[in-house]
């Protein structure tokens, strides 16, 4: 029951609103997600003062972002549409970077200043609250992203380390003992990197990010250049498969845009509120660019990580997407480069997902502070993760997953509906910034340049006339 209300969820709801609503910001933005390709990589230049730097804000998103959906679902995608899914995946990457962007320019828009000086905090819940007058509609999405991101994802990803090490280690691995230890390290590991607050986290992910990245890629690039004579017959798939120029079965090309559009949403969470949440943490000098940054994360998500996923699958042995399961990318590196290769790719499983195990955490802990400011409830939350990591890799967590779909596109149905009546907000101050771009400045935004703008916004007082440390306004979810 859970798996058909899921299907039908996605498929008659979520799936045609995510592509319309990433058609009209295409359009409104006039294709900011393309145009200003240069000036995305010009902002992580940037320099805080005090807080998280705009890379690292990018880094925590990716963190939650690239998880084994990457590796697995990417196979996935492959095995149930066909090679043409990977083209629609990159088509969801492109059209998804303008509701990226929308959603991490509110995000900066309306956050919170944080405890520490420097730190903020926001996110879907601020802007909903903020912008909307809804406190009601964020509290909902603080909710679900703290059960979905926080608890149940975290659970899945410790569940995933553990079977990843068990198939790497094989019969070494069967004690009964072995995965009640290896979830208790990894809750241990994943409690010193959450203690130390946010600055500790995009500390900890800005190192592991690249790390895992380059290793998946130099592995992925091996092995497609050991088959580099199969790139024009794989290239021929992903387009033929696509547009069903090669399929027989009438319904091939649907299911080929079903799996891509659906894995590519899943993949780089474009319009489903879960980036923001880091992007709001930024310290940057105009909202719209920590928007630029995240429509790179989309980019670097889903047309790096995941096609290196799928040229490795297609060109290694295209019979294996034929088999299914998520056992496809790693035996299409063992098919190329040997058994050693599995174990590499357990080590970049487990930094992968650890890394997504520390994003998840502080995506809960930014919508905690929202709905309440008790400690006790943040040392219960804290307690619940570590919990969900230690049982994560105990059990089977099949039904989790499915249930976990829901509720991630609960978040992305809220979000969406509350994105698009803001999003001229966002298309206000992206005007503003491409006027001072075309002057020759280093845009610079305080909420006196743009006229008009609606709800409370503390962060971006004019110059002059920002309150001290001891005098910031106590933030609405306080009160």
């Amino acid at each position: 029951m859970i798996v058909e209300i899921n299907d039908h969820f996605w498929t008659y709801l979520l799936i045609p609103l995510v592509v319309v609503a990433g058609l009209y910001f295409t359009f409104r933005s006039k294709a900011v997600q393309l145009r200003l390709i240069p000036d995305m990589f010009r902002v992580f230049k940037d320099k805080p003062k005090d807080g998280v730097s705009p890379f690292g804000a990018f880094t925590i998103s990716a963190a939650a972002r690239i998880g084994t959906g990457n590796i697995a679902g990417v196979a996935a995608a492959i095995t149930l549409g066909g090679a043409g899914a990977v083209f629609w995946m990159w088509v969801m990457a492109i059209v998804g970077g303008a509701s990226a962007f929308v959603e991490s320019v509110l995000a900066q828009l309306y956050k919170a200043r944080g405890k520490e000086k420097g730190t903020y905090r926001g996110g879907p819940a601020y802007y909903m609250e903020r912008a909307l007058g809804k406190r009601w509609l964020g509290v909902l999405f603080a909710v679900l992203i703290t059960l979905t991101f926080g608890l149940v994802l975290t659970a899945v990803q410790s569940n995933t380390i553990t079977v990843t090490a068990k198939g790497s280690l094989g019969g070494s691995a069967d004690a009964d003992w072995f995965t009640p230890v290896l979830g208790l390290a990894l809750a241990i590991m994943l409690a010193l990197a959450v203690f130390f607050g946010v600055k500790r986290i995009a500390k900890v992910t800005t190192t592991l990010i690249p790390v895992m990245a380059t290793i998946y890629l130099l592995l992925g690039l091996i092995v497609v250049v050991l088959n580099v004579t199969e790139i024009p017959r794989m290239l021929g798939d992903i387009i033929g498969g696509a547009f069903g120029l090669r399929e027989v079965a009438g319904g091939a090309i649907g299911t080929a845009i079903l799996q891509g559009v659906r894995r590519g949403m899943f993949s780089n969470e474009a319009g489903m509120g879960s980036a923001p949440n880091a992007s709001a943490a930024a310290e940057t000098t105009h909202p719209v660019k920590q928007g630029l940054v995240q429509t790179v994360g989309v980019y670097f998500d889903t047309l790096i990580i995941c096609t290196m996923t799928a040229f490795v699958i297609l060109s290694a042995n295209p019979s294996l997407a034929e088999r299914g399961g998520a056992d496809v990318t790693q035996s299409a590196f063992n098919h190329t480069l040997g058994g050693w290769a599995g174990h590499v790719l357990t080590l970049v499983v487990f930094m992968v997902a650890f890394s997504s195990m520390i994003g998840n955490y502080y995506y809960g802990e930014s919508n905690i502070e929202f709905i309440t400011k008790s400690k006790s409830v943040m040392t219960g939350y804290r307690a619940a993760v570590l919990a969900c990591a230690v049982l994560g890799a105990m059990g089977s967590v099949s039904i989790v997953w499915n249930l976990a779909d829901i509720t991630m596109g609960a978040m992305v149905l809220v979000n969406l509906l509350a994105i698009l009546p803001l999003s001229v907000i966002a298309f206000k101050l992206l005007d503003d910034y491409v006027a001072q771009r075309r002057a020759g400045l280093d845009p610079v935004f305080t909420r006196d340049r743009v006229p008009g703008l609606k709800g409370e916004i503390e962060c971006w007082e004019p110059t002059g006339t920002e309150p001290s440390p001891e005098k910031t306004p106590a933030t609405s979810a306080a009160h």
